[in-house]
């Protein structure tokens, strides 16, 4: 697209902004994407010490913060829609029941966990 003065712009489908990956109609599908992806791979390399036995809860809670943070870095900049609120909050509830051992079919409500 040539915008004038010799000057001519390329039209993308999706563009990185600090590290984000957003739609070209400024959707972050993908950085959520992007985000819940990475939040679950730190949160397999931590299994060990979230299942563990011999680990303290506090020491449990700083690595699931880890966790977390995975999760929502960058989300400030997201002009973020319910969908994508869901989609993080499934993320950390399920990383939570994982924690715990506990399964969907066994009905703990979210403030047990």
């Amino acid at each position: 697209m040539d915008i004038g003065n010799g000057v001519s712009l390329e039209k993308v489908d999706k563009f990185c902004y600090l590290g984000n990956m957003f739609n070209a109609d400024g959707r972050c599908d993908l950085a959520v994407t992007a985000r819940v992806r990475s939040a679950w791979i730190k949160f397999h390399d931590y299994l060990p010490i979230l299942n563990g036995k011999g680990f303290s809860l506090k020491l449990k809670g700083k690595v699931y913060a880890t966790c977390v943070s995975c999760l929502m870095h960058g989300s400030e900049i997201w002009p973020m829609k319910v969908e994508h609120v869901l989609k993080t909050n499934r993320t950390e509830m399920s990383m939570i029941r994982w924690m715990c051992g506990v399964k969907l079919n066994d009905r703990k409500k979210t403030e047990e966990l």
